[in-house]
């Protein structure tokens, strides 16, 4: 084979200017793409512990506002319970008002009535021992004959109806 017998020949020629050749691609490559590479990298990098950073920062900053918010609820709950119990110890004072109101104004009725009752029984008792004391006037009439005063037969009724 022909080629092959060229090849101690052109070896040396074709090392020296692979050689050049991989050089130039590496100067190229090294000195030229690879930094503009790393920039970028670096750029990207920063970029995303920039982002990390704000992101932390807006974590934290939720957080303290959540936490905020929970402390301003916690204090409305509280006040918003403060409110509600005076306003049931308001309405109690009120409520316990208008019932004493109406438990005097219930008593001032059942006295007057209780007065009305006993005048009732008074005039009623009063009836009776005059109509107790016609009754026995008659009857002791009737039954024996001997007639009997008013005044005797009111005293004997009226001795009667204290026993």
């Amino acid at each position: 084979m022909p080629q092959l017998s060229q090849l101690p020949e052109v070896f040396l020629s074709q090392l020296f200017w692979l050689a050049i050749g991989l050089g130039f691609i590496f100067f190229v490559i090294a000195r030229g793409m690879v930094p503009k590479i790393q920039a970028t990298v670096e750029a990207r990098e920063q970029r995303i512990a920039g982002d990390l950073a704000a992101a932390q920062a807006a974590r934290t900053a939720a957080e303290d506002t959540e936490a905020a918010w929970r402390e301003r609820m916690d204090a409305a709950r509280g006040e918003a319970a403060r409110l509600a119990n005076e306003a049931k110890q308001e309405s109690a004072r009120e409520t316990e008002a208008k019932v004493k109101a109406a438990a005097d104004k219930i008593n001032r009725k059942v006295e007057s009535a209780e007065g009305k009752i006993r005048e009732a029984v008074s005039a009623a008792r009063a009836e009776i021992e005059v109509v107790a004391a016609e009754a026995a006037q008659d009857m002791v009439a009737r039954l024996t004959g001997i007639a009997v005063d008013k005044k005797q037969a009111a005293a004997a009724v009226k001795a009667e109806m204290n026993v």
